[in-house]
């Protein structure tokens, strides 16, 4: 704070002027500030859980081994059984699931849903 009455004033006036019109600037650099921040948080949490070797530990990777275990049991373990059965002279039918579910699940974690697509389109990042 100034001691005599002008300089005093011209900080006041510069306060009052900053408060009406804001200079973009330094607005534009807190804002990268702040979200340069966050991608450095972010990339500080994907090296910590990049060194583990747990195939299970994250949930991206557990839904990805859920979603093998539903495709293999539907396309494989379930054909297989259904052909084994009537190969053998004993007709088993198991009936095959909806894959709905699942494959809305897979097409999620590949990032492959519209609204990535069109954003890509769009180039907005």
């Amino acid at each position: 704070m100034a001691l005599d009455p002008i300089t005093a004033g011209l900080d006041l006036a510069q306060t009052v002027v900053s408060k009406i019109w804001p200079d973009k600037s330094a607005q534009e650099q807190a804002q990268l500030s702040a979200v340069l921040s966050m991608i450095t948080a972010q990339t500080d949490i994907n090296k910590a859980e990049a060194q583990s070797s747990d195939p299970l530990q994250h949930w991206r990777g557990g839904l990805g081994w859920v979603c093998v275990c539903g495709y293999f049991v539907n396309y494989v373990l379930t054909w297989g059984v259904n052909t084994a059965g009537a190969f053998m002279g004993h007709p088993v039918h198991i009936p095959y699931m909806d894959m709905s579910e699942l494959g809305t699940l897979t097409l999620g974690m590949l990032g492959l849903g519209g609204l990535h697509v069109a954003e890509r389109i769009k180039g907005v990042s």
